[in-house]
């Protein structure tokens, strides 16, 4: 009987020993996941770093050449609710996610649709805006158009952003069509108002704007946005910490309604206009 308690009571020591170790160790290793977070690092500089492009109404320049836009809004709140200065990175579509992977900036705010595509590569927020995907046609290129069958044919030519998601789902929707892919929205949008393209497929409200602002040349044939999306901060896998701060600070903002306000501002007002170069 002796024996019998001593083994018993060996055995759970070793037990104990065993299922004490683990804890500590993880421990050890959320302190270390921890004190590598890009949140440490932005509290050490005193600064986010944020990655974007320009596009209408998400980030532009002003007539003394100051970016301002729903963008540039929601990267300033949120590093003042960091306590540390917002700094803007302007980089190419194309290479905006490759530029974050090297560590050029700390996030991407600039519109980033959440694809699975993309989320394999990095890790994105909860939606922060939700946009739509449209495009806005030149008047007697596409004189007659009422449907995305309309310009789904060889003879159209759609013009898009290279890299860009209204590129991708126009490809998808309108295989038959010709694409043609510039660097920026401006130029693709200057290839249908010289009538060299069909119409500009890109993220609303652009289209509308468009439309009114030019519209003895451009015309919306489709009147809303033909596919929904969502928009999320993009940064870095591997960083849980940081991923949770962004998340509820987006949840925050959208409870208080302070980026409802910012995002009605930018996208259904045209208040904002007389502050940029047309």
């Amino acid at each position: 009987m002796k024996n019998r308690l001593s083994t018993v009571l060996t055995v759970a020591l070793l037990m104990l020993a065993v299922l004490s170790v683990p804890p500590a160790r993880a421990q050890s290793a959320n302190q270390q996941l921890a004190a590598g977070s890009v949140l440490e690092t932005i509290k050490k500089r005193g600064a986010i770093k944020v990655g974007m492009s320009t596009f209408i109404p998400w980030a532009m320049r002003d007539k003394n050449g100051a970016l301002v836009g729903y963008e540039i809004d929601v990267a300033r709140r949120l590093a003042e609710d960091m306590g540390v200065k917002a700094e803007f990175a302007p980089t190419a579509w194309d290479g905006i996610i490759p530029a974050l992977l090297a560590g050029k900036f700390d996030l991407i705010i600039g519109g980033l649709s959440i694809t699975p595509e993309r989320n394999l590569t990095v890790n994105f927020t909860l939606p922060y805006a939700h946009s739509g995907i449209h495009l806005v046609a030149h008047r007697k290129l596409a004189d007659g158009f009422k449907s995305l069958d309309d310009f789904n044919r060889p003879e159209v030519t759609l013009a898009v952003r290279r890299g860009a998601t209204p590129a991708t789902t126009a490809k998808r929707l309108m295989p038959k069509a010709t694409l043609r892919q510039f660097d920026e929205d401006a130029l693709a949008l200057q290839e249908v108002l010289n009538g060299k393209a069909h119409a500009f497929v890109t993220s609303a409200p652009t289209p509308a704007f468009e439309a009114l602002k030019h519209p003895e040349t451009l015309f919306l044939p489709i009147p809303e946005p033909f596919v929904q999306g969502a928009e999320g901060f993009a940064l870095r896998k591997g960083d849980p910490d940081a991923l949770n701060f962004f998340n509820n600070w987006i949840l925050l903002r959208q409870q208080d309604g302070w980026l409802k306000e910012r995002h009605d501002y930018w996208f259904k007002t045209r208040d904002w206009a007389s502050q940029v170069v047309e």
